[in-house]
């Protein structure tokens, strides 16, 4: 399979490289930039991107790049292409002995490009043209760096500039290789997404045949192959979008081998627990288990009030039930499952384990790490380096019911770490009540697919309020619907005023306990789109 190997010195955004090369048809994951080499080599990657970074290349902690990834190989003996962006390209011009120096003015925000004639010809018939193949002159790039390059390293030219950079693109006259100051992966970049599309297409020299049809048929061979005809998968279904496409996957590999576990763990939204059997039961090829462990998991959240305890008691009392509903498994099918399977994506990977080294881990998610060491299971992940799109996208692709597919994300904590403070019962229900107002009203007014996600949260506050010429010291209730391609940035939903007055309107008159409700208007970053 084709593949381009990213790797990450510290970026929050090296995903985005990874969409926009997928983008393209060609397949991409992230690595640590610290990866040795021979591991980066062994899988025969068609291109490398360097991604930025927030640190100098001069500071004593800065990740460095191994020289050995400048010599890498294809299997017909020609070299790796290889493309820096912003960081990357320090490093790379750092390593070839290009000076890197801290610019007298910084730049952050728009720029225009301005292509710079080669010594082999213009502008537009230069060295720079099959990265820059589609792109305007005098297009918009976005820069963020406080660094820039002053000398560039023996073999290599400028193939761009902007006002304030001299130096925003360069390519070597001996190698494939390119760098940009700026950032092509983010959407202010007007053609970056062309410009990552020609260094994989025209550079590298993909076919960019690879699709989410394409995965769906590898993986299933696969899944089929890994598991044979005796052994049997375990699945905790959720009934939410990644788990209910792992299960259609599976299915359609190993058919009733697969066995799905749905656990009611207190923490559900209004009327889920029965509207997850009612979808399963029946449609698909699988057997279904339904497990009431509420009481349990409401015991051992009592009191915990920090939001990774709270996971951390969500996810061991999960361990738990399962186990014990895999001892009922094993002794229907007369052996113990050997595989455990799960909807784990590639941003839970990126926000719970740093894949880059010098990457910020945001928060741990229940789904990824430690579950098989404790169960004795082996993984299977099928989904582990999609993003949530491209898993909606094989959902359709297998039949799943648009209900299902289109759902928004809900956090395996459940409505636990929608409560900012303690899970009791009482907010419980508030929360459900408000919740189940605000996403119903979306579907009515036909906002529900407008936006990626849409919840209420109850806050550890309570206000003074008027009702029915009463004073009354209630709770508050924050409703967050935000926009956004995969999680991993998003911008909050501007719903139309009416709208979300409508629903304020109804969540402090229909749900007693509550007495004011506020819309969250916060992007990420700064902050995440759960509160907790």
């Amino acid at each position: 399979m084709e593949r381009i190997v990213i790797l990450d010195f510290g970026s929050q955004y090296t995903q985005l490289i990874a969409r926009r090369v997928r983008e393209a048809g060609v397949f991409s994951e992230i690595h640590p930039c610290t990866r040795p080499v021979e591991e980066i080599a062994a899988m025969q990657p068609d291109g490398l991107v360097l991604s930025g970074g927030p640190l100098s290349v001069y500071d004593d902690e800065a990740p460095q790049l191994q020289p050995g990834l400048l010599e890498l190989e294809k299997a017909g003996g020609e070299p790796v292409p290889v493309l820096g962006i912003c960081y990357g390209l320090q490093a790379m011009a750092h390593l070839l002995g290009g000076d890197v120096e801290a610019a007298e003015r910084r730049e952050f925000g728009p720029a225009d490009l301005e292509r710079v004639p080669s010594e082999h010809g213009n502008a537009s018939e230069g060295a720079g043209s099959a990265l820059f193949a589609g792109v305007p002159e005098g297009s918009t790039v976005w820069m963020s760096h406080g660094d820039h390059l002053t000398a560039l390293p023996d073999g290599y030219e400028a193939i761009a500039r902007t006002g304030n950079a001299p130096v925003a693109a360069v390519r070597s006259t001996r190698r494939p290789h390119y760098g940009v100051q700026f950032h092509p992966e983010v959407v202010h970049t007007d053609y970056g997404r062309a410009v990552l599309e020609n260094f994989a297409l025209e550079i590298c020299g993909c076919e960019g045949d690879w699709s989410p049809a394409s995965f769906v048929k590898t993986q299933v061979e696969s899944i089929r192959a890994q598991v044979g005809a005796e052994e049997h998968v375990l699945l905790g279904l959720s009934g939410g979008v990644d788990s209910s496409v792992a299960a259609a996957l599976i299915s359609e590999a190993i058919g009733e081998q697969l066995h799905c576990i749905f656990v009611n763990n207190g923490v559900l939204r209004k009327g889920e627990f029965e509207e997850v059997q009612a979808a399963f039961r029946g449609h698909f090829d699988l057997h279904l288990k339904a497990v009431d462990a509420s009481e349990r998991f409401l015991e051992r959240l009592d009191g915990v009030t920090d939001p990774e305890k709270k996971r951390v008691a969500v996810g061991n009392t999960f361990i738990e039930v399962f186990e014990e509903a895999t001892d009922e498994v094993a002794e229907r099918v007369g052996k113990k499952p050997r595989y455990l399977a799960q909807g784990t994506l590639y941003p839970d990977v990126i926000e719970s384990v740093s894949t880059g080294g010098p990457s910020q881990t945001i928060k741990t998610h229940h789904n990824v790490g430690g579950l098989p060491e404790e169960m004795g299971l082996e993984l299977i992940e099928p989904f582990r380096e999609l993003f949530k799109d491209e898993v909606r996208e094989i959902g359709r692709l297998l039949s799943v019911p648009e209900r299902i597919v289109g759902r928004h994300p809900f956090p395996g904590p459940g409505l636990a770490i929608r409560i900012a403070g303690p899970v009791e019962r009482e907010k419980l229900r508030l929360l459900r009540e408000a919740d189940d107002i605000f996403v119903s009203a979306l579907r009515e007014a036909g906002l529900y697919d407008e936006v990626w996600q849409a919840f209420a949260v109850l806050l550890p506050v309570q206000t003074v309020g008027v009702m029915g010429d009463e004073r009354t010291y209630e709770n508050v209730c924050a409703l967050r619907a935000v926009e956004s391609v995969d999680g991993m940035t998003a911008d909050w939903a501007k719903l139309p005023h009416d709208f979300l007055g409508r629903v304020a309107g109804r969540v402090v008159n229909e749900v007693p306990g509550i007495n004011r409700a506020v819309y969250d208007i916060t992007c990420k970053p700064p902050a995440t789109i759960e509160w907790e």
